[in-house]
């Protein structure tokens, strides 16, 4: 009896040590080995970067080095990437386009080949998202139709697709005018007042396309949306660390300061979204007539989709997946176009000769009448501003793709486990595309459309590019050429400063005769 008990007790502690062993293997070789194999199959084909640092990779330096960039004054010179992502251009200058960094214990090239680019934005089910290698918590805020795969993104993007069709835009318009105009009169009545008026810029524009976001989104009013935004605006920035941060395995699921907060504004975010929903479908299923908004619409397409399907389980998309979309839709199509109009207005300013072309050409167009869908929509001088600005700062600075096999990509063999990063911002800067000046503001290279510009490559995308082209890209530049032609009508650009961060810092309307002048005051350094 008491051999069975010692021999219970050895096969016990042989099979811990076995657990152990294989574990500690596991561990191993996520950590070290893995990341050794791929790094010679890499060099192999004649990629180079930094050495593989256990665990850490190149996060340590590559924190540092954007710490000191930001920590230092902005210059407006038009070449911010060694400001945005300071470490890749060190690599890339170091050892040429063909470059990886290390993300943590994944390795990341670096593609700046218009051909190669091609080739990944179009076989968009073999270049994945990278979402799914990081930390889940990110997902909290990068989810939707944005990050999905496969059937999943099909079906949510053939869904959504109805809510912002071209007859859908033009019943925008006069939302968008709404609110643009309430804007102006408000400053014009302000500077009439008092003699002036102090505008903080971007947070302004944030306010403004999160107030047209709600009225054709969702039939609310800002204050209704405001705590909304506010949260995803948190999120947004929780989720900015998260991502810069090296992420642990399972770190995510410990009750840190930050993980716990992530969650709590999550679950605030769905939970009035939610409410929004509930009161629509239950509207629905009382028999009473769809609202004509973006959430309307969704919601009746999705309903369809699933009359389609004959009610069967798992089509359509679920509540929470309408969610999702909604909270998307919140962030990105909001911060996209803020973002937009406020680098519009310090190029403007910067370049008065572009900013009276448009004016000539606003007033030819519309005279004193409100702006009309087809006409802001040939708007030749403010359209190649605007492409413009989103050649030189464009909304999303850079595109990350992950491979989950072994993968062809031009003459190679990219291993598994490898991310794939397009750096937008330097795309947009390459001298061999866009000539000698392509670090100036110089709307003309649009004059006959982005495929001269481009030579017809692929090496304009700051809405991607090929299947997963940004949804919302059509929403966004109308809004935006909105925007700018009211304001461009209504103001006088000046002179431009920035401050330390990307922001405008103030901003001052000043009466002048018959008209208001615009003007930026001294920068404020925080």
């Amino acid at each position: 009896m008491e051999m069975d008990t010692i021999m219970q007790k050895a096969i016990v502690a042989s099979c811990l040590v076995i657990v152990l062993v294989a574990w500690g293997w596991r561990v191993l070789n996520w950590a070290w080995f893995t990341p050794k194999r791929i790094e010679r199959k890499l060099r192999h084909q004649g990629f180079r970067g930094n050495p593989y640092r256990f665990l850490a990779g190149d996060s340590k330096e590559s924190n540092m080095m954007l710490q000191e960039a930001m920590s230092k004054p902005m210059e407006f010179n038009n070449d911010i990437f060694p400001r945005l992502m300071p470490h890749v251009d060190q690599t890339i200058k170091t050892y040429g386009e063909n470059a990886f960094t290390w993300d943590g214990t994944i390795p990341k090239i670096h593609i700046l080949n218009p051909e190669l680019i091609r080739e990944i934005l179009i076989h968009s089910r073999k270049f994945q998202k990278h979402f799914a290698v990081q930390n889940p918590l990110i997902k909290l805020l990068l989810t939707g139709v944005g990050a999905y795969e496969g059937d999943k993104w099909s079906t949510h993007r053939r869904i959504i697709s109805p809510s912002l069709t071209l007859e859908k835009l033009k019943s925008m318009l006069p939302a968008f005018a709404v609110c643009y105009d309430g804007l102006l009169t408000k400053w014009e009545q302000i500077a009439m007042k008092e003699g002036s008026i102090e505008v903080d810029v971007f947070p302004t524009f944030d306010v403004l396309t999160s107030d047209v976001i709600s009225k054709v989104a969702f039939d609310s009013t800002y204050d209704e949306g405001r705590k909304i935004f506010l949260l995803l605006k948190e999120l947004m920035d929780l989720t900015i660390a998260a991502i810069r941060d090296f992420y642990i395995p399972g770190w995510s699921y410990l009750p840190t300061k930050r993980n716990n907060r992530m969650k709590y504004v999550d679950k605030e975010v769905r939970g009035m979204i939610r409410n929004m929903i509930d009161k629509r479908t239950k509207a629905m299923k009382n028999g009473e007539p769809s609202q004509d908004d973006l959430l309307g619409v969704l919601l009746e397409s999705n309903f369809k989709e699933i009359q389609k399907q004959g009610n069967k389980k798992n089509v359509g998309m679920t509540i929470d997946d309408v969610i999702e979309e909604c909270k998307l839709f919140y962030f990105a199509g909001q911060e996209t176009t803020g973002v937009l109009l406020t680098w519009t207005m310090v190029l403007l300013s910067k370049h008065p000769e572009w900013q009276e072309r448009a004016r000539q050409e606003v007033l030819q167009a519309f005279g004193k009448k409100k702006p009309e869908f087809d006409k802001l929509n040939h708007l030749k001088y403010v359209s190649m501003i605007l492409y413009e600005v989103l050649r030189l700062y464009p909304p999303v600075f850079d595109l990350n793709k992950v491979i989950y096999e072994d993968t062809k990509l031009g003459p190679y063999t990219i291993p598994a486990g490898t991310q794939i990063q397009l750096p937008t911002v330097m795309i947009h800067r390459d001298k061999n595309i866009w000539g000698e000046d392509a670090m100036e503001f110089n709307p003309m290279r649009f004059a006959n459309g982005v495929a001269e510009a481009t030579k017809n490559q692929v090496a304009f995308i700051p809405f991607s590019w090929g299947p997963r082209v940004c949804l919302g890209q059509n929403f966004a530049l109308l809004q935006a050429k909105l925007g700018a032609s009211r304001m461009i009508d209504f103001l006088h650009f000046n002179r431009a400063w920035l401050a330390e961060e990307k922001h405008i810092e103030v901003a001052q309307l000043v009466r002048q005769g018959k008209k208001l002048e615009y003007q930026l005051a001294e920068p404020i350094i925080k």
